[in-house]
């Protein structure tokens, strides 16, 4: 009685006791020089100000690194419910899923700057990237190999034109999400993504009669699958591991990890699996 003691200590707190600290040293030990904070810019001063304080005093190192993102406006304003401007993530969910909502906050909004959202540039991520792009893939190279390979993958060519682009493309994915900056590391996945598409609209294997030239342009794209699996696994999780299940692959993108994403690694000999499409066209709202 007769003190106060300020909310924000209380709070900030919970992130050491939280993996630990007080309770379980081992496991604090094994947590906490992990750790990395991502915050609004609302609150940056408790954060880096406060907490560091806080932590110094109690013998704790300080966090090695706070990012720090903006808002998420609509129509460059802030939401609130006086205008009317608010948006709601069930029924985003509703329409997209729940990978399809988060590839694109994480792909459109760069970290660090405001974000501005729209029903309608969703709507056009969504279809360009994942029902044309990712979602097609998938789609022509299932029906391919169902139809010209009795349903098995082959394996790809190890001289394949999409391995140099592979390789780039892992190298920038990895270092976008080491830099907390998912929209380039998302752009650098898509890019292979996008080769592999260009890749068959260059072969038309769909034209081609089953041979040993077949086999290399669906072995490559079948890899692409695969990496791409791998790749994109932190913003679809549940996306990527239905590809990898329908191209035959046991296990996960998880179990394999960015070690297992260099070329090469699938191993052909597999059932692959069409399945429903992954990601419906959405048809944007008709104008006012």
């Amino acid at each position: 009685e007769g003190h106060v003691f300020y909310v924000w200590y209380d709070a900030l707190i919970n992130y050491a006791t939280a993996v630990g600290y007080g309770a379980d040293p081992e496991r604090f030990a094994e947590w906490w020089p992990q750790v990395h904070h991502l915050l609004g810019k609302d609150i940056l001063r408790f954060h880096c100000v406060y907490w560091p304080a806080m932590c110094l005093a109690a013998g704790i190192e300080p966090p090695k690194k706070l990012a720090v993102h903006g808002f998420l406006l609509v129509g460059g304003e802030k939401m609130s419910k006086t205008r009317l401007n608010q948006i709601f993530p069930a029924d985003l969910v509703n329409d997209f899923g729940v990978d399809g909502f988060r590839y694109h906050f994480l792909r459109d909004n760069p970290f660090g700057p405001d974000g501005d959202f729209s029903y309608e540039s969703m709507v056009t991520r969504y279809n360009a990237d994942l029902a044309n792009n990712l979602g097609n893939l998938l789609s022509r190279v299932a029906t391919v190999v169902g139809k010209k390979c009795d349903g098995i993958g082959p394996a790809p060519a190890a001289d394949s034109p999409l391995a140099a682009i592979a390789a780039r493309s892992l190298t920038d994915t990895i270092a976008g999400w080491n830099n907390i900056t998912p929209s380039i590391a998302l752009e650098a996945t898509w890019r292979l993504v996008g080769a592999a598409n260009a890749h068959l609209e260059a072969n038309e294997p769909w034209k081609m009669e089953p041979s040993p030239a077949l086999d290399a342009v669906m072995g490559d794209a079948l890899e692409v699958l695969r990496i791409v699996s791998i790749l994109a696994t932190p913003a679809m999780p549940d996306t990527c591991a239905q590809i990898w299940q329908r191209i035959g692959l046991s296990g996960s993108p998880v179990d394999a990890g960015v070690a297992g994403a260099t070329w090469g690694g699938y191993p052909g000999g597999l059932p692959v699996v069409k399945g429903d499409g992954l990601f419906p066209r959405i048809a944007k709202p008709a104008a006012d």
